[in-house]
């Protein structure tokens, strides 16, 4: 699953091309006032997380909806058939299959 920011290209479409545009249109429509430095990072890089009132007060600047500001990739992630135990990192660096405690893996 992949996830994108569309923000900037949202805002485009409405003709929104600074984040000094998109803070005052915050503050006007949605009553959300952010510094900035804030609106900048909304509008130039994906965010790793978005409360719920920003991104209900940027659907509301933009008169737009959610499905306006991400692009969701919903296929499923494929596992590679021998994925049947999570691997755990070792104290040299390297991998192994982690085993569930009260179990052996048999000898090699």
């Amino acid at each position: 699953m992949e996830i994108r920011w569309r923000l900037r290209m949202a805002a485009a479409q409405r003709e929104v091309w600074t984040g000094t545009q998109l803070r005052r249109l915050l503050a006007e429509r949605a009553g959300l006032q952010m510094s900035s430095a804030s609106v900048s990072a909304l509008f130039s890089k994906e965010p790793a997380q978005v409360k719920l009132t920003t991104l209900v007060a940027l659907c509301t600047a933009l008169q737009c909806t959610p499905n306006d500001l991400f692009e969701i990739d919903t296929n499923p992630v494929e596992r590679p058939a021998d994925a049947t135990l999570p691997l755990k990192a070792t104290a040299a660096g390297t991998t192994s299959a982690a085993v569930p405690r009260g179990r052996s893996m048999p000898p090699l």
